[in-house]
C-alpha cells in the first residue's frame, strides 16, 4: 500500500464529512442499488478518472467500498490528482457490522454477485 493512502475510522470519518467532507462510493452500480451509507456521491472506481471533476478540490473525500481494496486505488488516483482523500477502514461491511444504517431503508451490504441476481428477479416478478 502506498504511503499516500490514509484510512480513517468511522468515527473520523463521521466527524470530517460533519466539516463538509464528500463521501463518494467506488462500488459497482448492483452494489450502489442494494446498499449505501446516506449522503455518498455513486462514482464507481471504473469511472473515476473521467468523472473526478464532478468533486470539489476543495473540499476533503471519504471513499469507501466493500471492504477497502477499490477505495485504496480511489484515494490513490484521487491522491495524486491533487485532492485531499481518505478511505473509510474496514468499507461499508464495517459499517454496516457497526450498526451504522444503509440507504434505502432495508438496504444491505451486497454480497459478490448476490445483489445482481437479485435486483434480475425482483424485475421479473410480475408487479404486486
Amino acid at each position: 500500500m502506498s504511503d499516500e493512502i490514509r484510512e480513517v475510522s468511522r468515527a473520523e470519518a463521521e466527524e470530517l464529512l460533519g466539516d463538509g467532507a464528500q463521501l463518494v462510493d467506488v462500488r459497482a452500480e448492483h452494489e450502489w442499488e442494494m446498499g449505501r451509507i446516506a449522503g455518498a456521491v455513486h462514482l464507481p472506481l471504473a469511472e473515476l478518472s473521467e468523472r473526478a471533476g464532478e468533486l470539489d478540490k476543495e473540499r476533503p473525500v471519504v471513499l469507501y467500498c466493500r471492504g477497502g481494496n477499490r477505495s485504496t486505488m480511489a484515494v490513490e488516483a484521487l491522491v495524486s490528482d491533487g485532492f485531499d482523500a481518505v478511505k473509510l477502514t474496514e468499507g461499508i461491511v464495517g459499517w454496516a457490522e457497526a450498526g451504522q444504517p444503509l440507504e434505502p431503508e432495508g438496504g444491505r451490504v451486497a454480497e459478490s454477485g448476490e445483489a445482481a441476481a437479485i435486483l434480475h428477479a425482483e424485475k421479473r416478478l410480475p408487479p404486486s
